[in-house]
């Protein structure tokens, strides 16, 4: 297929972007179980960092790649020819590439649809109310299904269900809210957005399920560590709240991006038993590590940043982008 100048450059970010995906997510689907196996021995919030981190690295190192060199090497050493032809190879990288895309961007934007859609309603069933301890009001929803959530990416509010303030104790729900508020502090609503943006290695794939599901479970003990804070009291209060929760009936949960206290996929006695430990075992991990990975990456990149933009490297890129594009 003949080609003008802007689309050969679109259809070769496009397909350069698929083939760095599908080896760095094959990659990273062959060490996931195990990353999973090593963030058991770390501490939640140390293991959700790192699950996430990993799940997320196919698409930053792909994006990378092409806003670094390909897009680089293109605009400086591709003459502006009227058009050129473009081989199979290229425009079936591009449409993969096309399709794990809109898929990612349709689903992210549908869980949003949703979550603006829950938020809107449970807003005109309940009102604003200021509870002792909270320095943002907590939507009390009259008449509404059983729930505790936090709903909202850029501004996350809590919505709770009558039935559940009825149902706990004053300490039970005290826990109950400073478990939301540590989903709110780590922004793990917004970290839910971009796993979803994360494309797949092919179309209607779930490749990365594995890492997304462990993910999900290290956020909800980080959540529930940030809540208790070591507390042995805290801590029997907030198990004594999930169980009353989940005794109430299932929740469902109205989007991805709703963080639900009682998530009806969740392993609601792992949780219990971390709580009624209060200390779990096995998460002395050294608390250098996040330090030490966020160094070495930025040692990496800027290695990276200063090899790409040496001529040889651009010169080289566009010797191998013209064979991927013929």
């Amino acid at each position: 297929m003949t080609l003008p100048y802007p689309l050969r450059l679109l259809c070769l970010c496009l397909a350069t972007f698929f083939l760095v995906h599908l080896v760095l997510g094959l990659g990273t689907w062959l060490l996931s179980p195990a990353a999973v196996r090593m963030a058991r021995r770390l501490r939640p919030g140390t293991a959700a960092r790192l699950l996430l981190s990993l799940r997320l690295f196919p698409l930053a190192g792909s994006v990378f790649l092409v806003a670094g060199l390909c897009v680089p090497s293109y605009l400086w050493l591709e003459p502006r020819a009227s058009a050129e032809e473009v081989g199979f190879t290229c425009l079936a990288a591009a449409l993969m590439a096309g399709a794990i895309w809109a898929i990612s961007i349709a689903r992210a934007l549908g869980a949003a649809t949703r979550s603006l859609r829950y938020i809107r309603r449970s807003q005109r069933l309940g009102r604003a109310v200021q509870l002792p301890g909270e320095l943002s009001p907590v939507w009390v929803m009259e008449g509404a299904p059983v729930s505790l959530v936090l709903a909202g990416i850029l501004r996350p509010r809590v919505f709770i269900s009558r039935a559940v303030v009825d149902a706990l104790s004053a300490e039970q729900l005290a826990a109950a809210l400073r478990h939301e508020r540590a989903h709110r502090i780590s922004r793990d609503n917004l970290k839910r957005l971009l796993l979803l943006l994360a494309p797949d290695l092919f179309p209607f794939s779930r490749r990365f399920a594995t890492i997304e599901r462990a993910w999900a479970r290290f956020a909800e003990w980080a959540a529930d560590d940030g809540a208790v804070a070591g507390d042995s009291l805290r801590s029997l209060s907030l198990a004594a709240a999930l169980v009353r929760v989940a005794r109430l009936g299932p929740a469902p949960q109205p989007s991805p991006l709703v963080a639900c206290l009682v998530d009806a996929g969740a392993d609601l006695s792992a949780r219990v038993e971390r709580l009624l430990r209060c200390v779990p075992p096995g998460e002395e991990s050294a608390r250098t590590l996040p330090v030490m990975a966020a160094g070495g990456m930025v040692a990496v990149a800027a290695s990276a940043v200063a090899v790409m933009m040496h001529p040889v490297t651009l010169h080289t890129a566009h010797r191998l982008f013209e064979q991927l594009m013929h």
